[in-house]
């Protein structure tokens, strides 16, 4: 059997796996995906995508393609007789804060568009950038060594062959066959219940005009979920967990709605294991988890499925790609599960201190509530890729809480450069990038650069680019006049010096050999 090979295989092409695909070949990285179905699922899950999200799949070149909601749009809940009944008190997913500031911490904004119109946008990117999508095709087994990962994988017409990555990333769902073979376990809350659910078409827009587009429908005998996914399309879910006939379907959903004088068109239904559990290792040897499969959680207003990982996805993109050029070494690796698992946790710790799943939470696991600015944008990454993310600092803040320490995301400011107004992170992503006011640390960051064949920006605050807004530069980055901010490809700060050291040169060589892993540093 004839043996190829690529650099990274991605079993699964759903949402996070078609994520994975697109951020390694943006960067180069030759990848195989793997997808046992032949297209979406006909029963999509996810449809809210947030301003992280985003910014992410801005930076691949998605800006334009996907619709972003807009401004000022928050989603809204009530609980409700029915549709058409009487509606109750509003809720929210996390309780409003008035002495909180407005402020604006992003270029984007997130986006209402169901999981199954989504993936045909990243799947059609993935492949113009090199990806190589196999649908229709199953990971059969797979074995690791201390050089790569075989996979034996079957095509649709039945044949099977042998594939070589150097990686394989496994995107495989919340059951994760790869999860399992490598006898992972997982922690958490568990399973909560089992649910039933039914997507339908139905001409009911006029219950929307109010700006209320989720519903906890509450009868006595009877509760429901039910919302819109904005395309015509409706999501009931319900707790009766059999089949039901296409006559008991319609009556369920004719209770929801208050009304069975509606035509209704019955696309199709599904089954629901709620619960949430972490996996104990995202990571084994050159095995990596992502997705579902590394963190499974509960459909929740916070989007802490989805959109956990696709940030997952990207997190360990630009690592794979380091290591793969050569750059930097396969310790670089380690910073995923050191980086990722915590943000897991933390969310599944979120999850349970709302109203929506307070009920179900595990006895003694009461937190304080984390203000949703902090979860999108303020978690704090601790790990070796990281210099100087204290100890004592919290999980998450807001970003305005912030003040570019090391192991957040880089500060979201309005800049010019050629005349143009651009984001500060509309100049990261690609590769590593030091802001600075100074020019002084241009000539270091090019010695850098050359000694360790890493690709890094030197970008002056103040010369090509200037900061709309005076002095927000320093305030956001927390630095003084000398100082500068070391940013990784995937937009976090690494590291700073606050002040112009002595020697610009040696250290940010430290840094980055440290912190990139670099190979020919340190």
């Amino acid at each position: 059997m004839e043996t190829k090979s690529t650099a990274v295989l991605v079993v699964g092409g759903s949402l996070v796996g078609l994520s994975a695909a697109m951020f390694l070949a943006w960067r180069g990285v030759p990848t195989v995906v793997v997808e046992r179905h032949l297209g979406s699922h006909p029963h999509p899950r996810a449809i809210g995508f947030t301003p992280r999200s985003l910014e992410l799949f801005r930076a691949v070149g998605l800006g334009a393609r996907i619709p972003q909601a807009p401004p000022g749009i928050r989603l809204r809940r009530v609980r409700a007789e029915s549709l058409s009944g009487q509606w109750f008190e509003e809720s929210s997913w996390t309780p409003e804060d008035r002495n909180v500031p407005d402020v604006e911490f992003s270029l984007c904004r997130g986006a209402a568009i169901a999981q199954d119109r989504l993936e045909p946008i990243l799947r059609e990117q993935a492949l113009a950038l090199g990806a190589d999508l196999r649908l229709g095709t199953e990971l059969v087994r797979f074995e690791q060594g201390a050089d790569g990962v075989v996979a034996w994988i079957r095509g649709r017409d039945g044949q099977e062959e042998m594939l070589r990555a150097d990686y394989l990333i496994a995107a495989d769902g919340h059951r994760s066959p790869v999860r399992e073979a490598l006898g992972i376990g997982r922690s958490g809350r568990g399973h909560m219940r089992t649910a039933r659910s039914v997507i339908f078409r139905a001409p009911l827009e006029e219950y929307l005009k109010a700006g209320v587009s989720q519903f906890n429908i509450a009868q006595p005998g009877f509760e429901a979920f039910l919302t819109t996914y904005g395309d015509g399309r409706w999501l009931l879910i319900h707790r009766d967990d059999r089949e039901l006939t296409d006559a008991e379907l319609r009556a369920v959903i004719a209770r929801a709605i208050g009304r069975d004088d509606v035509p209704v068109e019955v696309v199709t239904t599904g089954r629901w294991e709620i619960s949430a559990l972490i996996a104990d290792r995202f990571a084994s040897g050159r095995v990596f988890l992502a997705g579902d499969s590394a963190h499974t959680l509960p459909p929740n207003r916070g989007g802490y499925g989805a959109n956990t990982g696709i940030d997952d996805a990207h997190n360990l993109a630009w690592k794979l790609a380091a290591v793969h050029s050569g750059v930097a070494s396969p310790r670089l690796l380690d910073t995923y599960d050191a980086e990722r698992r915590p943000i897991a946790w933390l969310r599944h710790q979120q999850i349970f201190a709302r109203d929506d799943f307070k009920p179900m939470a595990a006895p003694g696991s009461d937190a304080p509530i984390l203000d949703d600015a902090a979860m999108e944008f303020g978690q704090l990454y601790r790990s070796d890729a990281v210099l100087g993310a204290d100890a004592t600092l919290p999980p998450a803040a807001r970003p305005d809480q912030w003040t570019g320490q090391p192991g957040t995301r880089a500060p979201h400011l309005w800049v010019e450069k050629g005349g143009e107004r651009a984001s500060t992170l509309d100049l990261l992503q690609r590769g590593w990038v030091l802001f600075t006011e100074d020019e002084r640390w241009m000539p270091a960051a090019a010695q850098v650069a050359r000694a360790s064949g890493i690709a890094l920006e030197c970008v002056r605050i103040g010369g090509d680019v200037r900061p709309v807004e005076a002095g927000a530069f320093q305030s956001a980055f927390g630095l003084k006049a000398g100082g500068a901010s070391l940013i990784r490809p995937d937009g976090y700060v690494a590291w700073r010096s606050v002040e112009l050291p002595d020697a610009p040169a040696d250290a940010l060589r430290e840094a980055l050999a440290k912190c990139a892993s670099a190979t020919r540093l340190g």
